[in-house]
């Protein structure tokens, strides 16, 4: 994805970038399964799919995680300093800054956080992770590393530090450990937001790092212990934000339990070692799974769930 495309920044990213390559290719991906589960043929699907995970695994990952390769001049979209519907015009102090950086609000080199989000919510939904999974576990501990701040009283937020804010910890949305910071990054980039948080840390469980996704978890969590903010209310944009809903994912990133309702396949794949139980919720019953003397379980409690195999993966390391 070169040309500008919008994004849950509120802003357009100029040029591939990590985050929205993800989920072209996690749609992609989607794309040529359900084509095989119907018996259609989709070669285009697989075609762009391989072509499209080669470009990213090599042109937009530095070797620690993946960045955005910002690009305006030789796009099909307007140019930004000539497009009137941006801005009226711009200083020459503005100019130079353009000509330099390119348009406001990217990220550039930046460690995101949000970085293979696509490939998280491809897991998440069952298609399998898109992008190499080595890669995408070294981008998760970067994040984990540059981005998580266990006391922010000396980390600058000039945005809505009322997220996040003194000795609190959270996890930052982006930062810039090799330089390259841009003057105006994305607009959001100093926040720490909840629903950020449960989806880097479900993601490092379901990669084994499950105790780097405990911590990013502790942090928030230590903010929503009742004494400053509501427990049940982890707000954002507004209060009961949708995007804190992510939280659900740390049941699969621990359990790894995931039911195929086109094959009848339970799936249980836990990051933990030992026995387990856990709550499991498909669109025809619900009830726990997990572990118990070292055999997979599962016991409804709503419902029912067609299972005709259980494909247990026993975590030994």
């Amino acid at each position: 994805m070169e040309e500008p495309h919008h994004n849950t920044y509120d802003i357009e990213f100029w040029g591939p970038d990590g985050m929205c390559t993800s989920f072209y290719l996690g749609a992609l991906q989607a794309a040529v399964i359900m084509g095989k589960a119907l018996g259609d043929e989709v070669p285009l699907y697989a075609e762009l799919l391989a072509g499209g995970t080669r470009k990213a695994e090599t042109e937009l990952y530095d070797g620690e995680y993946f960045i955005q390769r910002i690009e305006w001049k030789n796009l099909r979209a307007k140019n930004p300093m000539e497009n009137k519907s941006m801005v009226v015009s711009y200083s020459p102090e503005a100019v130079a800054i353009l000509e330099k950086e390119g348009p406001k609000y990217q990220y550039g080199n930046g460690c995101l956080a949000d970085g293979v989000l696509g490939s998280w919510l491809a897991l998440v939904c069952g298609v399998g992770q898109v992008l190499a999974a080595p890669k995408v576990t070294s981008h998760l501990q970067a994040v984990h590393k540059y981005n998580l701040k266990h006391d922010l009283s000396g980390f600058a937020n000039p945005q809505r530090p009322s997220y996040a804010c003194g000795a609190e910890g959270g996890l930052v949305l982006c930062t810039w450990p090799k330089g390259g910071e841009l003057s105006l990054p994305f607009v959001y980039s100093n926040e720490v937001w909840t629903g950020i948080e449960y989806q880097v840390a479900s993601h490092l469980m379901r990669m084994g790092r499950v105790q780097e996704g405990l911590d990013v978890v502790r942090a928030c969590r230590d903010r929503y212990d009742g004494r400053v903010r509501n427990p049940f209310n982890e707000y954002e944009c507004g209060h009961w934000y949708a995007r804190a809903m992510s939280s659900y994912a740390l049941l699969f990133g621990l359990s790894g339990a995931r039911y195929d309702a086109v094959d009848k396949v339970l799936y249980l794949e836990p990051s933990i070692k030992g026995d387990f139980r856990s709550f499991c919720s498909t669109a025809t019953g619900y009830g726990t799974v997990g572990v118990r003397k070292g055999k997979p379980f599962f016991e409804a409690k709503a419902g029912t769930l067609d299972i005709r195999e259980v494909r247990y993966v026993k975590r030994d390391a």
